[in-house]
């Protein structure tokens, strides 16, 4: 049998290798993950300083806030790093960390939002239910289990990845590790671990979609109850903007998670990936919390301090 020499190391290609398309990407991210930051810091702190803010719908918001942070933290630095200079090194063992924290957000936020959903869902069809159903303990235990979720099921995706030998090319052509684009210089079969990725995102992501799906229509519903026609639009603009932003997340996801190895390629697959590593963390605090009347007193308060 042949010898085979191992990837000790591997290299992001990045975005682009043209000098001038990177310095603009390096521009425009920069802004990105700076408002990204500052979007969902600001939710943090007004949740946590305004008694106000204490209640189950922002607790949830303040952990997708927090999810978000960290989530476009994993990835972003990389990839603007890698725009200064492409081809960066980056060891076996980082890439396989990096690809395991990206795994373990994403699918905690992929949890988070049904909860959430969930939450308006009862507040909504349910309000008299409300502070039984949406207890204190109760919220704990849902925002502990997406966490808990997020930890532990991408410990299986990461262990099959890095089981498969990496003999050939150590390239990666993508801004940072992520499992599609490492699949792809696997020396071995991925068919087995393709089939085990795509039953694992039934339950992370088509589940998950559903029953937000069934929520809203729920919500909806109850919504064109209401006999304000300025209650209704205001209700139809929220969950809308709702819609649109976990449609964009879990099915950007989804296409590029459930596909077969063989039908990616690496220019459409780091187009896929900015929108929920990058464009998703900066949407979510404008969508779900600084539209919101509740978060713009809190933070002209505050300014006025």
């Amino acid at each position: 049998m042949a010898n085979q020499t191992y990837a000790s190391e591997f290299h992001l290609l990045g975005l682009s290798r043209s000098l001038k398309i990177r310095l603009l990407l390096l521009g425009l991210f920069s802004v990105v993950y700076a408002l990204t930051l500052m979007g969902n810091t600001i939710i943090l702190m007004l949740i946590w300083l305004d008694a106000r803010l204490h209640t189950p719908m922002y607790f949830f918001l303040s952990h997708l806030a927090c999810v978000d942070l960290c989530y476009t933290s994993s990835t972003v630095p990389q990839m603007l790093t890698n725009l200064q200079s492409p081809g960066q090194a980056i060891s076996v063992v980082g890439c396989a960390m990096q690809m395991y924290i990206f795994l373990a957000l994403a699918t905690a936020e992929c949890f988070l939002l049904p909860v959430m959903a969930y939450d308006r869902y009862v507040a909504i069809c349910h309000p008299l239910h409300y502070t039984i159903l949406m207890n204190k303990r109760m919220c704990i235990f849902m925002a502990m289990t997406c966490w808990t979720s997020g930890l532990v099921l991408p410990v299986a995706y990461t262990v099959l990845t890095w089981q498969l030998p990496f003999c050939g090319s150590n390239m990666i052509d993508h801004y940072f590790c992520e499992m599609p684009a490492l699949l792809k210089l696997a020396c071995a079969d991925t068919r087995v671990i393709e089939k085990i990725t795509s039953v694992g995102c039934i339950f992370t992501l088509l589940i998950p979609i559903t029953f937000i799906t069934m929520t809203y229509i729920r919500i909806l519903a109850a919504i064109l109850k209401i006999q304000s026609a300025q209650g209704q639009h205001k209700a139809f603009s929220t969950c809308g903007s709702h819609m649109i932003v976990v449609a964009f997340f879990y099915g950007s996801a989804i296409i590029m998670y459930m596909r077969p190895e063989s039908s990616h390629s690496p220019g459409q697959d780091k187009m896929i990936s900015l929108f929920y590593s990058i464009v998703i963390p900066l949407c979510n605090p404008i969508i779900y919390s600084l539209k919101n009347k509740d978060m713009k007193t809190a933070l002209a308060k505050i300014l006025q301090f």
